[in-house]
Order: C-alpha cells, then structure tokens, then sequence
C-alpha cells in the first residue's frame, strides 16, 4: 500500500515496525516462515500484474498462468524469509534493530542482481513523496529504504523505553529539509518535446494488421506535429518490425517532419550476424543509437535456456531471443543535447540510469507497458521512473505505448501527464540539466556499504541464544 498507485509512504516505516516487533520473540525457523509470508504478502499484491502478463498477453492458460505466477511470487519470497531466519539465528547485540535495518537492505541489494534482478518494490521507492525524499540525489534509493527501515526499528525501540532513539529519528527525517532542493543547473534554453502514445492492442500488435495500423497511427500523429516542436518520441518497438523493414517509411517520416524536427522511436535491430536488439534510433539531427543492454528475463532472453526451454513449451510460452547491448553506451546527441537511455525495465535499475546521466543532459524512458494492462503495474513503472529523474537532478521523458506517458521534472514531479488507454500526444518543454548528483557520481555503493556495516553492527554472534532457540526448534 506505500506503492504507488496508492502512495500511502508512511506504511512504509510501519511495516518495518511491526515485522520487526514481531520477529523478536520468534525462533529461527518460524521467523524464516514469518520472512516469507510477508514476501509472498508483498509479492502477491504488488506484482500481481505478473498473472495479467501471462494470461492476458502471453496466451497461457488461467491455471498455467496462476502457477506460473505463484511459483514466480514464493520464489522473490525467499528474499525476505532467508534475512529474518538469519537475524535471528545470529544476532544478538543491543544493536540488533541497526543489523535488521542494513540486512533489509542488503537483501534489496541481493535481489537487485541475483538471476539478473528484480528491483521491483523497493522499501525506498515509495519514499518519493515522504519528507525522506531528498536523501534520494545523495544515495539513491537504497539510503532510502535503509532511511526508512531505520525508522521502523528505531520507534520500535522508542517504545521499549529507549528514549535515546528519539535524536536518530529525529536527524533522519529533519537533516533532508536541510540538503539543497536543487543540485543541478540549467545547461541551455528548454526544447519542445512531443512523446506520442499510439494505443496500439497488443494482441494485435505483431500481426499484418497490427504492423498496418502502427504505421498509420505513428505516422499520422508525427504529421499532426506543429512546427514548433524540436523532439518528437515513440514508445519501445513503436512500429512492430525490424528497422531494416521500415527503412523506407522512417525515411519518409524523417523527410515530412522537416529539418528543424528530429524524432526518437524505440524499434528492433538485427545485426549482420543474425542477433535481435531492442533499440532507440533516431531521425534527422540525431547522432549514435541504444540497444537495451538490461534484459526482461523469460520475456525477452531465457536464463539457463538448456535447462528451462521445455518448461516454455510446456506452458505455451514463446522463447524470447533478443541479445544485450553493450554495458557503458554512450548517450545519443540530439539538436545539441546529450540523452541519456532506459527501455522499459532498465529504468527500474538505479545504477544503469545513474551510469546514463553521468554523460547526459537529459533522461529517456521508452516502455511498451501494454503487458500490464489495466493493472497497477504502470503506475508503479512511472513511480519508479520518478525516482530515477530525482536521484539523478535530470528531466526524464517517459513514453508508453498505451500509458503513463509523462514528462519528471529534477525533482521527481510530474509536470505533465497523458490519460491511458488513450491514442493522444503529449506536449511540453524540458530543460536540458548540467552537474551531477552526490548519487550521480557514486551509484549505491556507498549506501551498500553503510548497510553492511550496520547489519555487522547488529550481527555478534550470541551463542547461548542461538542454542536455546536450537533447543526450542526440537522441541517444536
């Protein structure tokens, strides 16, 4: 409930309190079980878009596609059953609620990169709108959920009579009114941008008549285009067909947009070697190119394709084959103006965004968040993109196949925001930013490290407890 779309942040601290209060007086084995109930609590209701994909999108089956989806939900689970029956087998320092804080964190940090990541409700996301929210250029969003769990534990102790937890509450929450609200600058005249939403079904989409009609209404919309705009945007794979199969359309786009137009559309490529990119390419004043380097695992390449390509068969599913790009890519030049890229799942990735901006002036999101459907899984995409813009002091275009399209300003707000399942352009201005973030410059590493530190603090082994608690397991 502290996601989006129902942006109640102060859960979030709450939550940390009470699992915390509860562990406490648990054994290892069943504060491993109370871990992974409350995983498959927060999985289950936040990702529950998970089903829509499979069963709405991917063709599968309503009883494959719940399975699929349960077996999906208790496996992210595990990375909060495994933590809290750590906690409690070995600590026991009256530091504990600093090791359970950086141990929250820390398995953020394990799921952010183990089985290629899933950094999806992150305990700091939904800080974006909290008093906490400006902690988020300095460390990103792992200082804010250690910011957030370090709350929860802290008031825990505050109401055992540790009065003293009082002045760390008070500096978490106080110290942000203090830090600068703006830590980047303008680095020229704002551009009039134009992000166009086609609203194209996705069941339809790869079919004859779905490449038909996203030719029409993509082209159609450019044309509508006044002359004033400088940056026309198409969502991810906006024209469902390889590049070199619409080189004579996009040429005839690029010639009726006129010189003082450039356009940016998501596609795919496919290199002389036979291998798939999802790519951003661009039309007239536009220099270089991204290919998606943070791939959708099962959705767009197959972790472990020996072992996993018959149970894709078996449920129906079409085996993804699109290839990384390239780690450290540069940004595409666009009438002057250094872009910075993220197609889709890459904006949830703070590191990649942050490794982008370093050499941007100016963040890009496009997403075909058609999959979810009418799900809350677009509103949590946006919230996360939101993020991304604040951590990193830059304007952020999102553009979406059927929505949120939506134009972040430095500060993580929304300025303007198209309606979903709408065929409808956006328009506005964005200013192209120099300077770079505390988080900019050093990615989450230090907030990793502050996380371990405090889970070590909290973390001396008590070995007359972790017997008892071995002895109450027998007898259970």
């Amino acid at each position: 409930m502290s996601a989006a779309p129902f942006f109640l942040w102060w859960l979030g601290p709450v939550a940390v309190a009470l699992v915390y209060w509860k562990i406490q007086s648990l054994t290892t084995t069943r504060a491993t079980l109370r871990g992974w109930c409350y995983g498959v609590g927060l999985f289950g209701s936040g990702t529950s878009w998970v089903f829509v994909a499979i069963h709405d999108f991917g063709g599968t089956g309503a009883l494959g596609a719940m399975l699929l989806t349960t077996l999906f939900v208790s496996a992210l689970a595990l990375f909060f059953a495994i933590p809290f029956g750590l906690y409690r087998r070995v600590t026991g320092s009256r530091f504990a609620f600093l090791g359970f804080a950086g141990m929250w964190v820390m398995s953020e940090w394990l799921r952010t990169w183990l089985f290629t990541g899933f950094p999806w409700l992150l305990l700091g996301t939904s800080q974006i709108d909290s008093p906490l929210a400006p902690w988020a250029p300095v460390g990103g969003v792992y200082l804010l959920s250690l910011m957030t769990a370090l709350t929860g534990t802290l008031g825990v102790e505050v109401l055992r009579g540790r009065w003293g937890c009082l002045v760390p509450i008070a500096a978490l929450w106080f110290v942000p009114f203090l830090l600068p609200t703006q830590w980047t600058t303008p680095a020229g005249k704002p551009i009039r941008v134009a992000l166009l939403q086609g609203d194209l079904d996705q069941r339809i989409k790869w079919t004859a008549k779905g490449q038909r009609e996203a030719v029409n209404i993509y082209t159609t919309m450019s044309q509508e285009q006044t002359r004033d705009i400088d940056l026309i945007i198409w969502p991810e794979a906006a024209l469902p067909m390889f590049e070199q199969e619409v080189q004579r359309i996009l040429e005839q786009v690029a010639s009726d947009l006129g010189p003082g137009t450039a356009l940016l559309t998501g596609i795919l490529q496919r290199d002389r070697e036979g291998r798939s990119y999802n790519s951003v390419i661009g039309l007239n004043d536009v220099q270089g190119q991204y290919q998606k380097a943070h791939l959708v695992p099962f959705g767009e390449y197959l972790p472990l394709e020996n072992l996993l390509a018959g149970t894709l068969a078996f449920f129906n599913l079409p085996a993804p084959g699109l290839t990384p790009g390239a780690e450290d890519q540069a940004p595409l030049h666009v009438a002057g103006i250094t872009i910075g890229n993220a197609i889709c799942y890459e904006i949830i990735f703070a590191d990649h965004v942050a490794q982008q901006a370093r050499n941007a002036e100016l963040l890009l999101t496009v997403s075909n968040d058609t999959w979810f459907g009418r799900s809350i899984g677009p509103h949590q995409h946006l919230q996360m993109a939101r993020l991304r813009a604040l951590e990193n002091g830059r304007y952020l275009l999102r553009a979406t196949s059927n929505g949120v399209t939506a134009m972040i300003d430095p500060q993580g707000q929304i300025t303007a925001r198209a309606p979903q399942f709408e065929q409808t352009s956006l328009t506005g201005e964005v200013t192209p930013m120099q300077g770079l973030t505390p988080f900019s410059r050093t990615g989450s590493g230090p907030a990793w490290i502050l996380a371990a530190m405090l889970t070590l603090l909290g973390l001396p082994l008590n070995l007359s407890r972790s017997k008892s608690d071995a002895l109450d397991e027998k007898g259970t």
